[in-house]
């Protein structure tokens, strides 16, 4: 019986950032169910989760950690700061620079939820070990590391390319 020549791959079932987006809008899109079972459109959980358990950052950064426009950012806060999730500071040293963190409130309300992402990350890596798990998250933060001075892709018309 003769076999069938294998299929050269596609180029993008071999391309970095083909796979790390695929693998990302697979594994968050699981999560996303949970966090609107739990009330959070996806933009806010990735606002609440960028901002818990750290520092003030400023809204550009903020933009760019959720891989959201900083208008829709903006905007978001408006909202979470009405309810009193999030808060605004003046940056120190910069006055045209808007540092956000998240309140005491906000960071009660997601508390839960950032439990269950960690159940999700457990679940999700478990397959592959811990060893594994923990060298490709530090080979994905050393990458964020290498390429976060890259400014971020602006839109951009599709006949331009």
């Amino acid at each position: 019986m003769a076999t069938k020549p294998a299929r050269p791959p596609r180029f993008v079932d071999d391309y970095l950032p083909a796979l790390l987006a695929q693998a990302s809008q697979l594994i968050s899109t699981e999560f996303h169910v949970v966090a609107r079972q739990h009330g959070f459109s996806v933009s806010e959980w990735r606002v609440m989760a960028s901002l818990a358990g750290g520092e003030p950052i400023s809204i550009g950064q903020l933009a760019q950690v959720t891989v959201t426009k900083q208008p829709t950012v903006t905007r978001l806060l408006d909202r979470m700061e009405s309810k009193g999730q999030v808060e605004r500071l003046p940056h120190d040293s910069d006055r045209r620079v808007t540092l956000v963190r998240i309140t005491r409130k906000g960071a009660k309300t997601v508390e839960h939820l950032m439990e269950l992402a960690r159940e999700h990350e457990l679940r999700v890596l478990e397959p592959f070990g811990l060893l594994r798990a923990e060298e490709l998250k530090t080979t994905l933060r050393q990458m964020i590391e290498l390429h976060a001075h890259v400014p971020l892709e602006t839109d951009t018309d599709e006949s331009e390319e």
